[in-house]
């Protein structure tokens, strides 16, 4: 299957209404991976505005070189205006090169203005609005889920996040410190037994058999991870794990990133943020590999953070919470190579406040364009997951 064919996969979705709502029956079984960068990564210093002045007036020790050929430090070229940070240089950027990922400037929420880790993360989670009375019980993912008649969700998290939380269990496991289950199978045959005439009878019994089949599938591996370390190795690992387990077993699925939050010695070209970076282009690159070519192909990526950091770095030779960030899309199938959405160009007077990049592009307005193509939902399902948004057509698939 190739891109057009996706495309035609994705667009011949007819929906079954079931009830009065909308079930989706997808030709093909589509997946969906949302991976949060938790802390705020400098979205500036990974799609690099390598065509700005101001852009290394800005940054006099934390800016990324212009794209040359001979100068292993420099931005990797992605067209006349942007560059990629070069220690996406094997994982991230030959996957440019075949048209399997695009990225989003200018992303993020637009109704939230705090700059708070945690109030900007439970807003993006939620998926709703951050004006209003907000409900903690329903996260936009476990929405989505809903509306789908074959989701097989999945979060890789130690608790289960706000994006999955609602009506339907949805199992999660710590995929980074995962070891012999603490209750064994007698223990577990006495817990069912205990739950056998509850009406959560049938939640339990799911719950073990989610656990064990996912010990199963990592226990072999987990002697060649660092025990959730953060390297490198440790990094890729799990993210071949989860490739495994989407390819197996679900095709809905969350994990979140930590150690984005760089005030102090951000480094430029090396040195920090590269390092994470590294590991987080190896750890993507890892998962297309282990999913394979025929589950890649029918995979979509997002990456998201809770928001960007300041244009300008600060006295630290660091950056601070800013707002405007920058999202990727990944996949075999994705329209990709290209830069999408609204654009403004990069110059003091486009920041917003004087110090951030706008957002152009509404969380929920993206993921609401790609639900719409990936899973062919009506108005009525995308209003039940995303209230009150128009979906955007970025043309991402």
């Amino acid at each position: 299957m190739n891109r057009r064919d996706l495309i035609k996969a994705f667009a011949a979705i007819a929906p079954l209404t079931v009830a009065g709502r909308v079930w989706a029956a997808p030709a093909t079984d589509a997946r969906s991976l949302v991976v949060f960068l938790r802390g705020a990564y400098d979205a500036a210093n990974v799609l690099v505005p390598v065509s700005s002045d101001f852009y290394y007036n800005s940054r006099p020790t934390l800016g990324i070189a212009r794209p040359d050929a001979g100068n292993p430090n420099g931005a990797l070229p992605l067209g006349p205006e942007w560059g990629l940070h070069p220690a996406l240089r094997d994982s991230i950027f030959p996957l440019w090169g075949k048209r399997e990922i695009a990225f989003v400037p200018f992303a993020g929420t637009m109704d939230d203005l705090t700059r708070s880790h945690f109030e900007t993360q439970d807003t993006i989670e939620l998926g709703q609005s951050a004006s209003g009375a907000r409900d903690y019980r329903s996260g936009f993912m476990s929405r989505l889920a809903t509306e789908l008649s074959r989701a097989k969700p999945i979060a890789f998290t130690e608790q289960l996040p706000l994006m999955f939380r609602g009506k339907s269990q949805i199992p999660n496991i710590g995929l980074g410190n995962v070891g012999k289950p603490g209750v064994d199978d007698r223990q577990a045959q006495l817990i069912k037994d205990m739950y056998a005439q509850s009406n959560l009878a049938a939640s339990v019994s799911e719950g073990f058999r989610v656990r064990d089949d996912v010990y199963r599938s990592i226990s072999e591996e987990m002697t060649a991870a660092n025990r959730g370390a953060v390297s490198p190795r440790g990094f890729e690992l799990s993210a071949r794990r989860i490739g495994r387990l989407m390819r197996e077993q679900f095709n809905l699925g969350f994990v979140d990133v930590g150690g984005w939050d760089t005030h102090v010695n951000q480094g430029a070209a090396t040195g920090y943020l590269a390092d994470r970076l590294g590991e987080l282009g190896r750890a993507l690159a890892g998962f297309s590999e282990e999913i394979g070519p025929a589950g890649w192909r029918d995979t979509v990526i997002v990456v998201i953070s809770e928001f960007g950091r300041t244009f300008r770095e600060n006295g630290d030779r660091g950056t601070d919470h800013g707002h405007g960030s920058v999202y990727w899309v990944m996949g075999g199938g994705i329209n990709g190579g290209r830069i999408l959405g609204e654009q403004v160009k990069i110059e003091q007077a486009s920041l917003f406040q004087n110090r951030d990049y706008p957002v152009l592009t509404d969380y929920r307005a993206m993921f609401a364009g790609l639900f719409l193509r990936m899973y062919g939902l009506d108005a009525a399902a995308l209003q039940r997951i995303f209230t009150g948004v128009h979906p955007a057509e970025l043309g991402l698939v």
